[in-house]
């Protein structure tokens, strides 16, 4: 998986604290094989723990995901009992301090894997984070929010007009909490050489809508997309900490280590 031609992720990321909220409680991981976000929640030190705790047990993975001889099965079961790991170490961490207790995070990681020419990309979700795929001019929502709002849009109860402003539009149906009541699901797309792929938090997906960010994912330069992005929801008021990961799915991008954005830095 090394080597100029092998496709992996050419990054570019942003995590800032919005307009009204004191610190930021999202962490983010950019590799080349992995990217995550995290939105925190369960007070300003434990949402900021909680984020930080997934993606760095989550980085874990990464000196494997570097190895060539990783068979696709393999690679998506230690993506998905990563999942554990992490709920496992946040149980264990609010246990050893009563000051944490009840914090928990969001989790949205996107693993970049198989032999070249034949690449898979692996979304492990939890929560209401969210990750777009932008393909030509094609852009698809790969994840779908554990929310009590999105189970009422799957049921027809509310219309999308009437979800904009429903008063449970960020009620958690999942998130990691330690309590190891998870029902994770793994979703595998294939990749195509110049997709693009967005993972945020909800400071962006919540502030703005689906055309906004797909004006700003069409943006070529990478840098310049996040920064119209998080410009768009300052402009908005930015009532939340936004985090902002765009990756282009690239057959000549540098190999990256690890950085760690956010509450995780």
């Amino acid at each position: 998986m090394s080597g100029e031609n092998s496709l992996s992720y050419a990054v570019s990321a942003r995590s800032v604290v919005g307009l009204i909220r004191a610190g930021n409680e999202d962490s983010a991981l950019v590799h080349s094989n992995l990217l995550a976000v995290a939105d925190g929640m369960g007070g300003h030190a434990g949402g900021e723990v909680a984020s930080a705790l997934a993606v760095k047990t989550l980085a874990n993975l990464t000196p494997v995901l570097d190895s060539t001889s990783l068979d696709p099965d393999s690679a998506e079961d230690l993506l998905l009992n990563s999942l554990h790991a992490i709920d496992n170490e946040i149980g264990r961490v609010a246990h050893d301090n009563i000051d944490l207790t009840g914090m928990g995070t969001t989790l949205s990681a996107l693993m970049l894997y198989g032999a070249d020419g034949e690449k898979s990309v692996a979304l492990l979700h939890i929560g209401d984070s969210r990750c777009y795929r932008l393909r030509s001019n094609d852009l698809l929502q790969l994840s779908h929010d554990h929310t009590v709002l999105q189970e009422l849009l799957d049921q027809g109860v509310v219309t999308a007009e009437e979800a904009l402003e429903h008063p449970q539009r960020s009620l958690l149906t999942q998130a990691l909490m330690g309590e190891g009541s998870l029902a994770p699901v793994l979703m595998v797309y294939e990749v195509n050489p110049k997709d693009r792929f967005l993972l945020c938090s909800d400071g962006l997906s919540g502030v703005l809508s689906e055309k906004e960010i797909k004006a700003g994912m069409k943006i070529n330069n990478r840098d310049e997309a996040v920064a119209y992005l998080i410009d768009a929801v300052y402009a908005a008021g930015a009532p939340d900490n936004v985090t902002i990961v765009i990756a282009d799915a690239d057959e000549g991008a540098t190999r990256m280590p690890i950085t760690f954005l956010g509450a995780a830095r």
